[in-house]
């Protein structure tokens, strides 16, 4: 996500409890013990094991087959339904900053509601000058990589996938990095720590922009050898481009041409976009372009991906809690799920504690996109 001038509020909500659940609200799934029927005019239609939820209309009986599902598309590939968690990379330029004033951690009830509710995906993001302090090949915080840690074995201990996502934009204290062989270094040392862990996924930084695209390339690249050099041969590595790696412009900006010639020995690459509604595509305004955009922005990226016989992932998308977007959000959904041939998912920005008044904000309860989004588009995840 872009650098953004909204403000964080924090507020209080009190949830009353119902005799039944209301329009597009949860009324099933593992776990759930609230209302099980439905208002007036809605029936509980179940959408995977985990949730399920009031829709309008009649219940009808449908195949298994016709029920969305979180599931791989091969025994390959996966199928993420997913959500950036915010907050451990807030403090920009305050280092190595105080926790609960600069900064914060992810709380784990979120994390649980999140992964109720069908989500199997969490990237989790946090600055690697916290992580290690003064050098990319210096020692890690302690306490800074314990916290990192403890999110990322508890999320894949529920069984969903954990992203470790230094959120960085290609630059360390503030300079672009340009010691390629220190950031090879700096992810071998990271790598070596999840290595074991299959449910992990690296995403080797977010969003460069303004860089030499031949040096954004030559990051990527330094960054898949030495997660590769840990030993870490089994897990998913999401590689981003320069231009805020976004989808609409993954062709024109010249990262198509560029990235394509990334080589991974375990051949487990998935080109990570990211793609916002507004008019500029930098998420900064909740008005989007059209209720067609979000499909029109994917088409010439999706086309590069078929024809170079590769992979993506959209790992960070959002717009604001209107009709517009909604119908937006339903057709960009549907056009990844057509085509499941080169897109692995979706990734929602963000959820986290610090962002209730945030406009996109999917922390459970208090969140805008949590109670206004969500609902409307879970059939279709």
């Amino acid at each position: 996500m872009h650098s953004s001038s909204f403000a964080v509020v924090l507020i209080a909500v009190t949830v009353p409890a119902l005799a039944q659940s209301g329009a597009w609200a949860q009324c099933g799934g593992d776990s759930f013990s609230g209302p099980k029927t439905c208002t007036s005019g809605y029936y509980c239609a179940k959408l995977n094991d985990f949730y399920s939820q009031c829709q309008p209309g009649a219940a009808i009986s449908a195949p298994a087959s016709a029920i969305p599902a979180l599931s791989s598309t091969s025994s390959r590939v996966p199928w993420w339904f997913g959500i950036n968690l915010s907050g451990a990379e807030f403090g920009e330029g305050k280092f190595p900053g105080d926790y609960g004033i600069d900064y914060t951690w992810y709380n784990k009830s979120t994390i649980d509601t999140l992964i109720s509710v069908g989500i199997n995906h969490l990237r989790v993001n946090f600055l690697m000058e916290r992580l290690t302090p003064g050098s990319l090949t210096g020692a890690f915080d302690p306490y800074y990589l314990g916290n990192l840690t403890d999110q990322i074995d508890y999320i894949t201990s529920k069984g969903a996938y954990a992203m470790v996502q230094p959120h960085n934009y290609g630059r360390f204290y503030d300079e672009i990095i340009t010691d390629t062989a220190g950031f090879k270094t700096w992810w071998l040392n990271v790598a070596r720590l999840y290595k074991d862990n299959d449910k992990v996924v690296f995403d080797i930084n977010n969003e460069f922009y303004d860089m030499d695209q031949q040096l954004v390339f030559e990051l990527n690249q330094a960054g898949i050898d030495g997660i590769r050099g840990a030993g870490a041969n089994k897990q998913w590595i999401t590689p981003e481009g320069n231009s805020w790696t976004a989808a609409s412009t993954w062709v024109s900006s010249g990262n198509g041409a560029s990235l394509v010639k990334l080589v991974d020995p375990s051949d487990k690459l998935i080109y990570q976009m990211h793609l916002y509604l507004d008019t500029d595509a930098s998420g900064n305004d909740q008005t989007c372009v059209s209720g067609t955009i979000f499909e029109e922005r994917l088409v010439a990226a999706t086309t590069w991906l078929r024809e170079n016989k590769k992979l993506g992932l959209i790992g960070e998308f959002a717009g604001g809690a209107n009709e517009l977007c909604i119908q937006a959000f339903i057709g960009g959904l549907k056009y990844l799920k057509a085509n499941r041939d080169v897109w692995t998912g979706h990734m929602w920005w963000a959820a986290g504690p610090w962002w209730d008044g945030y406009p996109y904000s999917m922390e459970p309860l208090v969140g805008i996109a949590y109670t206004d989004v969500l609902p409307k588009i879970l059939p279709y995840v």
